[in-house]
């Protein structure tokens, strides 16, 4: 059975030539374009563009650059740049939306095209919504020849994103310590702004996997289990730490000098950790990250606001309430300052920092944050199964503080639980964490049970 096409707040997802082909990147682009003319009234628009390093960006990028030029609106091509890039060229150029061609940390077969408000940031789900009903049911006024939109290419995006990141760090405290930095891109798009990031930090960059092929040498998404090269790279080398982006660059992981996996969710934590120090004010952070950003944010003196899922719905909220840094425990990290979009170029650049300022190793301060276990699962359930989970969970965890906002959050003294249908893909997902030295089971046991008896 072919999967189902899958079109969010987070903007289109498929299987190249299953599902996502020329003819729906151009409609999709064709009913973002038609979209942005009606909502601001505009003649003419510029929408800027982007691609990961996947073999077929190339395809949905001609096929959207021609949708778009068809109706009327101008393109900036960006090249091949990593996610947050787009969205802080959109800013700088003054262009009227963004379009990032990227699957993220999804296997090669997966693409996407991921849209952007003239902010720089993603759709709301109103937007996210109408732009969806204009592509199922299509109503595209197209123009004649000497209106067609025209393509202009500016590739000073590694460039405008870097002078960015440099101006909310210290370079030469960075510099001072000289440290050796392993790095993986995974063969993205993440490889080339990476290594000159570093290397301008007066970093010694062991880089691997770095040729932006798009063919990628292990499964993409950031894990442990994914990323033994580069603890293997980090022992054999000496290396002071070990960085992991995921394809389009907007997430990392870290693994520590002794090529212990540290993993994605102490990113967050840890550019909090860097960003607190220096200034106060609110953390946004998803209803999905580990705990570890209240501990932080409560030593400063700090609050935590909760999102849903998703960057727009974090940047929404650190635009809102003033927050000085925020982010998701998936390894991203967003500063306002750069751009309202997670970063992985931001996330090294923090980190790095932290550890030239304490003058600690990276172990030593993961070390010293306090210990959760967390669990991650997901498994097919459609939507009727989900709420009936939800439902039964509900019930089952009355004594729970109970967040609604995205799926349902169920926080316990030791711990909490989170159950959500995914944006990106046609599953359910549970995240479970609880401090170390508790027992989860008699949490997660009854969740489970509740799972296989909706979903058998």
């Amino acid at each position: 059975m072919a999967e189902e096409l899958i079109i969010s707040i987070s903007g289109m997802r498929g299987i190249v030539g299953e599902n996502l082909n020329a003819i729906t990147a151009v409609n999709y682009a064709c009913a973002f374009g038609t979209f942005l003319k009606k909502s601001k009234g505009k003649s003419k628009l510029t929408i800027g563009i982007g691609t990961d390093s996947r073999p077929s960006g190339d395809m949905l990028k001609s096929a959207i650059e021609a949708g778009l030029c068809s109706i009327g609106v101008n393109v900036i091509d960006f090249g091949l740049v990593i996610t947050p890039t787009v969205g802080i060229m959109v800013r700088h150029l003054e262009c009227d939306g963004g379009i990032v061609i990227t699957a993220s940390h999804n296997p090669i077969e997966y693409n996407g095209i991921k849209l952007l408000t003239s902010k720089g940031i993603a759709p709301p789900a109103g937007m996210a919504e109408k732009v969806k009903a204009l592509f199922t049911k299509p109503d595209f006024s197209f123009v004649s020849s000497k209106d067609c939109g025209r393509i202009v290419i500016d590739y000073s995006g590694d460039t405008v994103h870097l002078k960015n990141v440099f101006a909310c760090i210290n370079r030469s405290t960075i510099a001072s310590k000289r440290f050796k930095v392993a790095l993986d891109s995974v063969n993205g798009a993440g490889a080339r702004p990476g290594k000159r990031l570093l290397a301008m930090l007066g970093c010694h960059v062991v880089a691997i996997n770095d040729a932006p092929t798009g063919l990628f040498t292990h499964k993409p998404e950031p894990l442990a289990e994914n990323l033994t090269q580069l603890c293997e790279v980090v022992q054999k080398t000496g290396a002071d730490i070990g960085f992991a982006q995921d394809p389009d660059g907007d997430r990392l992981a870290i693994v520590d000098e002794n090529g212990r996996y540290i993993g994605e969710e102490y990113t967050l934590a840890l550019a909090a950790k860097f960003i607190l120090s220096h200034k106060q004010g609110p953390v946004a952070a998803n209803l999905s990250s580990s705990r570890m950003i209240d501990d932080v944010a409560q030593a400063a003196g700090c609050t935590v606001i909760r999102t849903p899922v998703g960057e727009a719905n974090v940047a929404q909220a650190m635009i809102k309430n003033n927050c000085v840094i925020g982010g998701e425990g998936n390894g991203g990290v967003i500063d306002l300052r750069v751009g309202p979009i997670r970063d992985s170029l931001v996330a090294m650049a923090f980190i790095l920092q932290l550890c030239a300022e304490t003058g600690k190793k990276i172990s030593q301060l993961v070390d010293e944050m306090p210990a959760y276990q967390m669990t991650k699962q997901k498994f097919n359930a459609d939507k009727k199964q989900a709420e009936k989970i939800i439902t039964q969970a509900k019930k089952s965890f009355k004594k729970a503080k109970i967040d609604e906002s995205d799926g349902c959050r169920f926080d316990f003294e030791d711990g909490w639980i989170h159950l959500r249908t995914s944006n990106t893909e046609p599953v359910m997902r549970m995240i479970a964490e609880f401090k170390e030295d508790t027992e989860p089971e008699k949490y997660l046991d009854k969740i489970t049970a509740i799972i296989e008896k909706i979903t058998s």
